[in-house]
């Protein structure tokens, strides 16, 4: 829309100019990568559904702190992976990945095209094919 120069790489981002021009029937993302930290892949979401990849994080899920700060946050892992219809669940709180290996098998096809494109450091690729130096086209 501003004619301006574009990288040589594929930039992670979607056009949205259909939703500057009032077209809000149309959806610019369809598949959204949980990207965390310095280049870690830990989940994807399609549609209604996530997929939680293995990885560690801090978490607060204990007891809060006072005066309305946060608690000790505790080291949590994902040890296999997770999928969660979240229409129906929106706390994560039900693991369904048994029940739709179909779908595990969908969203793992956009993890692995992300993983290609833009690495992941949870399974040991720190650059992807797409990936470019900060600052630079």
């Amino acid at each position: 829309m501003t004619n301006g120069k574009l990288s040589n790489h594929k930039i992670d981002g979607v056009d949205i100019s259909s939703l500057w021009k009032g077209k809000f029937s149309e959806t610019p993302r369809n598949t959204i990568l949980y990207y965390h930290g310095k280049n870690n892949l830990n989940g994807v979401r399609k549609g209604n559904w996530k997929l939680v990849l293995p990885h560690t994080y801090a978490s607060y899920n204990t007891e809060p702190g006072n005066n309305g700060n946060g608690g000790k946050r505790i080291k949590t892992v994902v040890e296999e992976p997770e999928l969660y219809d979240m229409m129906r669940d929106p706390g994560e709180r039900f693991n369904v990945i048994a029940y739709y290996p179909e779908k595990v098998k969908e969203l793992m096809l956009e993890v692995n095209k992300a993983r290609k494109e833009l690495g992941d450091l949870n399974v040991g690729i720190e650059k992807g094919t797409e990936n470019r130096e900060i600052g630079k086209l």
